[in-house]
């Protein structure tokens, strides 16, 4: 963690947000906890603030099989399906 002290940038505060509303679909947070930590958030000055916001909230999963995995995973397989649909245009297109 950096020294608390430090001011927060807009940011770092819009990053707390985005994981705010993560914990929120994840059912850890009502819709009244998550909309006074959105407040909380966008109004701290420094990390420190911006710590105690999520102090009671599990840190993101960061490992193998995270939601970043999934997304890579997503990306090959969407990679794979255009580069697919390009070669059967190609073949349609000598056909003819």
């Amino acid at each position: 963690m950096t020294d608390p002290t430090l001011r927060a940038s807009d940011a770092e505060r819009y990053r707390v947000v985005a994981m705010l509303e993560k914990h929120a679909a994840a059912g850890r947070l009502t819709l009244d906890e998550f909309t006074e930590r959105v407040d909380r958030a966008l109004a701290c000055r420094t990390h420190g603030d911006l710590a105690a916001v999520t102090a009671d909230l599990p840190v993101p999963d960061t490992g193998p099989g995270s939601q970043t995995d999934d997304n890579r995973h997503l990306l090959w397989a969407f990679l794979a399906a255009a580069l697919v649909l390009v070669v059967f245009s190609v073949v349609l297109g000598l056909a003819r």
